[in-house]
């Protein structure tokens, strides 16, 4: 992956990246079966990848609108990184939206 502009972070392997791109491709295509299935996949061998949890958060909340899902995955990813004010964010999002559901 040459010439990427950022930082790797959470230190992804070349193949969690390219998967990770594949995915948020396939969410903006609105492929929304493939991207949770390659993303849970992930998950499932990386259970504590916060890239996969983050993104598991989006499409649940932004695409699908399953908002407790949402919230649940940015649990996931704040239980294991506290500080991370953009899934504390999101989570604060999707939260309002399960308040005005009861």
């Amino acid at each position: 992956m040459a010439g990427r502009a950022w930082k790797n972070t959470y230190r992804l392997s070349d193949v969690q990246l390219e998967q990770l791109d594949n995915a948020e491709s396939l969410m903006e295509s609105m492929d929304l079966g493939q991207a949770e299935d390659l993303l849970l996949q992930m998950l499932n061998d990386d259970p504590v990848c916060i890239p996969v949890l983050s993104n598991l958060g989006h499409l649940y909340g932004r695409y699908l609108s399953e908002f407790e899902k949402a919230v649940e995955f940015y649990d996931k990813v704040l239980e294991i990184e506290s500080d991370n004010a953009w899934a504390r964010d999101e989570r604060r999002r999707y939260q309002r939206y399960l308040t005005y559901e009861d």
